[in-house]
């Protein structure tokens, strides 16, 4: 009895624990309103990502249907891979009409451009050969002229008149200042030059100026011719064409000829037009002195390329400067002072030649001029 009582004694004090135990887990702090709501936020967000989840993706499939009893084949695509697909084909369409749209424009663009470029080139062949039918026309003008002086020169010689008063404005054809008329012929210069329009309305000018000149010296001649009918006088000396006129001509001023013998080859058109002739040809015998025209500083002695063999340059000063080209021998060098008179080469057919001559050029600021008035 006493073990049964002390039995149901525990079980009364296990009770009252477990009882006790039970109380003590049930009481506890109320929770705040933040807890709380922030428990129900997290509660929804679960919610939404398991119906998230749970959602199906669109999915679209493509069936291939063959013709004959072929198996059917399936394309599965998303939706957003056929988005994406779409946009990338629109991209390249866009792309490819971009293109084509230039591709076409170039073309067209090219084609005109070919065009005008066809053009301005044949109008350019006209101009260069109406150009150079104009320097032919000029350049026969200009043999006829001196057809003319020379028939001029065999009258007064021929009458006894005196020689005509050449003030230098003609081209040097025919002049000589050895009496050597007609025995050499060596020609030259630099390379055959295309005439320019600059060129020809030169030669054009000078042609005015010798017409001008031969129609005032025939007019003298007729003046004489009658003065010596009348009166029976004698004629007066000749002397050689472009003497120098007197001490007040600078030493500086190229005067007189570099070399003794004829001219070969005139300044300007020649060859019926086709060249351009930068100065004058003065022809004679192989190893004839060359000299100085003026004082002045050699700035070039020996080769050039550019046709003329070779060849001496002097700067006169004040932009003036003198070539002879075409020698046997330089004997001058560069930076060398030289005088007007001093032997600087020896006459040669060096270069573009065709015999022994020395081809002259007077330069003002680099720009060729007519030698012949400065003989």
């Amino acid at each position: 009895m006493a073990k049964s009582e002390e039995q149901k004694v525990q079980k009364a004090a296990t009770a009252a624990e477990q009882e006790g135990v039970t109380e003590q887990t049930t009481v506890m702090a109320p929770l705040s309103d933040e807890a709380v709501k922030a428990a129900a936020e997290a509660e929804k967000a679960k919610d939404t990502k398991k119906k998230k989840a749970k959602k199906k993706q669109t999915i679209y499939t493509i069936k291939l249907i063959p013709d004959d009893d072929g198996d059917t084949k399936s394309i599965r695509l998303s939706e957003r891979v056929l988005k994406y697909g779409i946009a990338s084909v629109a991209a390249g369409a866009l792309l490819f009409v971009g293109a084509f749209s230039y591709s076409v424009y170039s073309t067209f663009a090219n084609q005109n451009g070919a065009a005008e470029i066809h053009e301005l080139r044949e109008v350019n062949n006209i101009q260069q050969e109406q150009l150079l039918q104009l320097s032919k026309k000029a350049n026969a003008l200009q043999d006829e002229i001196d057809q003319l002086t020379q028939l001029e020169s065999d009258l007064r010689r021929m009458s006894g008149a005196s020689p005509a008063q050449d003030d230098g404005s003609g081209d040097g054809s025919g002049l000589t200042n050895d009496g050597t008329s007609g025995q050499h012929d060596g020609q030259g210069g630099p390379y055959a030059q295309q005439p320019s329009l600059d060129n020809v309305s030169e030669a054009l000018d000078n042609v005015a100026k010798d017409i001008e000149k031969r129609r005032a010296s025939l007019l003298a001649l007729q003046e004489e011719l009658k003065a010596q009918q009348e009166s029976m006088g004698t004629p007066g000396m000749v002397s050689l064409p472009g003497s120098l006129v007197g001490s007040t001509v600078s030493v500086t001023t190229p005067t007189g000829w570099p070399a003794r013998g004829e001219v070969s080859s005139p300044y300007g058109l020649r060859w019926n037009g086709s060249d351009f002739h930068p100065g004058i040809d003065i022809a004679n015998d192989m190893g004839t002195p060359i000299v100085a025209t003026a004082d002045g500083t050699v700035t070039t002695a020996g080769w050039n390329a550019g046709g003329y063999g070779n060849m001496v340059d002097i700067d006169h000063g004040n932009g003036v400067t003198t070539r002879y080209g075409h020698a046997m021998q330089v004997v001058v060098s560069a930076g060398q002072h030289v005088r007007r008179g001093q032997i600087i080469a020896y006459m040669g057919s060096t270069g573009f030649s065709t015999g022994p001559h020395v081809h002259y050029e007077v330069r003002i600021n680099g720009q060729a001029v007519n030698p012949v008035s400065y003989l």
